[in-house]
């Protein structure tokens, strides 16, 4: 008898390891030609010929926080379609509720949430599915954002150009620090020493600065031509530069001292030992622009009450990516997996 087959490695939790998810994406391409961006790696949505515009579509699931899950579900999704230029308009959830634990204020809760976040950017709620679910211990939201978009105004995050300075709205990990403060309080207070004032303010993160980019790319693109936008999610900031340079093609030079880093993700991510580069980072807006253009888009920000800054440039692919800090340069950082991942692991 031969040996037996080993089993397979686990894999990780978080996103599938980018290999992996390149060689599965490659293995379903579609034929179609209307698909104008299929599953790409770094993509942050399918775009689809419509004829005089482009339909515009996102899937992403809300699993790490539950508090206001169904805000979450839709600003997540739409902030992806909004980083194609185009403007999200329609919007369908599949809401999964644990066995034992939903009950019918918990479902209304989460549909008044997603009714309200939907309010807030003009789409609508137009279909799903809704169901109790065996073996879950949280709820589960999984969206679908539906957009559209003029033929000539759509921007892809394969899109940056060698030259392009590199823009960061806001500041890193907007999202890690509302989900750290809002889901590990009792042990920030118990073992840390922070008190309620501070993390009250940290878990309103998720309002203000707010985790949606869809003002801060509607912003950007009516004031100058956009290359390409990209927003980081799983993996932070330095996932988000990762991607968005495989999907051009091209090297990256940052600037580490003009990354905006708020105090208070700051102390959060100390508590845990994370890498604020590395954390889930919704809320910020990643695009490259013309020098020039940069600093016109920048000052459009700071005009609407959006902070904003250049925090490098992109350079040709075989110069790397790379992070400088003062004198010294080191390469950028990478994360297997999101680094809040850590605080929901399994003993």
């Amino acid at each position: 008898m031969g040996e037996p087959t080993p089993f397979p490695e686990r894999l990780p939790l978080g996103k599938l390891p980018p290999e992996h998810l390149t060689r599965l994406l490659a293995a379903v391409a579609p034929a179609d030609p209307r698909v104008v961006v299929g599953p790409r790696f770094g993509e942050d949505a399918a775009v689809l010929d419509f004829g005089d515009r482009y339909l515009v579509a996102k899937t992403d699931p809300i699993t790490f926080a539950t508090d206001e899950i169904g805000w979450y579900a839709v600003h997540v999704n739409a902030n992806d379609v909004a980083t194609t230029g185009a403007r999200p308009r329609w919007f369908m959830a599949t809401l999964l509720l644990p066995e034992g634990q939903a009950d019918l204020s918990m479902a209304e809760m989460i549909f008044d949430q997603m009714h309200a976040a939907c309010q807030e950017i003009g789409a609508g709620l137009v279909g799903g599915h809704t169901e109790v679910t065996y073996d879950l211990f949280r709820p589960i939201v999984v969206g679908v954002m539906l957009g559209e978009v003029a033929r000539e105004r759509l921007v892809t995050t394969a899109g940056a150009q060698i030259g392009d300075a590199v823009v960061l709205t806001k500041g890193i990990a907007v999202e890690a620090t509302s989900i750290i403060a809002r889901e590990k309080r009792e042990t920030l207070i118990a073992e840390n020493g922070l008190d309620e004032p501070f993390l009250d303010r940290c878990a309103a993160f998720l309002h203000d600065p707010g985790i949606s980019v869809v003002r801060d790319a509607q912003i950007a693109t009516e004031t100058a031509p956009v290359h390409a936008m990209h927003d980081p999610t799983e993996g932070g900031l330095a996932t988000g530069l990762w991607e968005l340079a495989q999907a051009a093609n091209v090297g990256l030079e940052i600037e580490a001292q003009a990354v905006p880093l708020f105090p208070e993700t700051a102390r959060l991510c100390a508590a845990f030992g994370l890498d604020p580069w590395g954390v889930i980072g919704s809320g910020s807006l990643l695009l490259t622009a013309a020098p020039a253009d940069a600093e016109r888009i920048v000052a459009a920000l700071h005009q609407a009450g959006i902070e904003a800054a250049i925090i490098g440039q992109v350079v040709p692919p075989e110069q790397g990516l790379l992070v400088h800090q003062g004198d010294s340069t080191r390469p950028l950082p990478r994360f297997q997996r999101d680094e809040i991942a850590r605080l929901f692991e399994t003993p």
